[in-house]
């Protein structure tokens, strides 16, 4: 399984990809000032089980690469590392927006409410990259069965998503306010998280311990 101090990093690694803005992100706040707090809980329950989808498909995914290709992990790395440096220089380049203005949405019934939760997750680029990116930099396979070690983490990153997204959907309007009154914020919060993509995918690229 994997060590405490192990996962303790994939947490935190998890909490600074989750307050990164994206599509899911924009549209749990949108929903939630359009059409109240139920609506956007119902709708972060569609998001997360876009996680499941994807915590799924990589963990069984990774485990039969290791299995059939012995280069598996470095393939992954080098991709992933390429990835994080895009998200850093699409979040440092001059002129970028913040993807947390909200947008005005129609009222919609709770089964649709979870459908566009699920496919804003489902066909959101950056979730499936970010599995692929960060699963092989935490995982071990001396320390025991990759599966279970890949569950655990996307277990982890679950609970961490929902737990931000929560507090995103209980406070979207205030949130809002912020953001508009608050300029300076938006550029400090972008250069901030641009470099925490930044040395993540060097620190990924310059992995080679496996």
């Amino acid at each position: 399984m994997i060590s405490i101090s192990t996962w303790l990093g994939f947490a935190a690694v998890a909490l600074a990809m989750v307050v990164t803005p994206g599509p899911n992100m924009a549209y749990l706040m949108s929903r939630s000032i359009s059409q109240g707090r139920q609506a956007g809980m119902i709708s972060l329950a569609g998001v997360a089980s876009g996680f499941a989808v994807y915590v799924m498909l990589t963990s069984f995914g990774i485990t039969a690469l290791f299995i059939a290709v012995p280069f598996a992990y470095d393939t992954l790395r080098l991709t992933g590392a390429a990835y994080l440096a895009w998200l850093a220089w699409n979040a440092l380049r001059p002129g970028g927006v913040s993807l947390l203005q909200p947008r005005s949405l129609a009222i919609d019934a709770p089964r649709r409410l979870f459908g566009m939760g699920l496919f804003t997750s489902l066909l959101n680029p950056k979730i499936a990259m970010l599995y692929l990116s960060l699963f092989p930099q935490f995982i071990d396979p001396a320390r025991g069965s990759v599966l279970a070690q890949s569950l655990q983490l996307g277990l982890t990153q679950i609970v961490v998503s929902v737990a931000v997204n929560s507090a995103i959907v209980f406070t979207a309007g205030g949130l809002a306010v912020f953001l508009a009154s608050r300029p300076l914020w938006a550029r400090l919060q972008r250069w901030f998280m641009g470099t925490i993509l930044g040395v993540l995918a060097v620190r990924m690229a310059l992995d080679t311990r496996r």
